[in-house]
């Protein structure tokens, strides 16, 4: 896209934002909009950021499909008049191939913000995590659903 282009329409953005389009106000807002486009210039550098953002987006949009799915799935549980016997909790170890404390700590995160499952602890290699899991059906669908799921798309974006 054209810096000049994208300039103008920062600057008329920030004039419908502030509600004035006075010279003196599109001129700040061009301003403030390439000063903007400089400090980013890296970041829009090319088709390289641009799949980059695809990734981010297609982990987000994988985050908050779990995150609806699985709490319907614990609000089916903890609805059940036999909860005691619905609930099957358990600690499981889940083997990783992320690297970097960074992708192990987005992953562990991903895994405690969706409902019926908590990282528990990372080993000292980081090649392991342990989850709570709510309702322990399947130990390999569960290990298998996570590899899949939120460590293949975090290895995606941390590419």
């Amino acid at each position: 896209m054209n810096p000049v282009f994208l300039i103008i329409v920062l600057a008329l953005i920030w004039a419908a934002i502030s509600g004035n389009f006075s010279g003196l106000n599109l001129l700040l807002g061009a301003l403030i909009g390439g000063v903007a486009i400089w400090l980013l210039r890296d970041a829009w550098a090319g088709p390289r950021s641009t799949r980059k953002i695809r990734r981010v987006l297609s982990l987000a949009a994988l985050f908050l499909y779990e995150l609806m799915a699985s709490a319907v799935r614990v609000a089916i549980v903890v609805m059940r008049p036999d909860l005691k016997s619905a609930l099957r909790p358990a600690i499981i170890a889940v083997p990783i191939a992320l690297k970097s404390d960074a992708e192990v700590t987005l992953l562990a995160n991903l895994i405690t913000l969706t409902p019926g499952t908590l990282t528990v602890d990372v080993s000292a290699d980081r090649s392991v995590l342990y989850v709570h899991v709510l309702d322990m059906g399947d130990r390999e669908a569960v290990i298998s659903d996570i590899a899949n799921g939120f460590e293949k798309k975090v290895r995606e974006v941390f590419e």
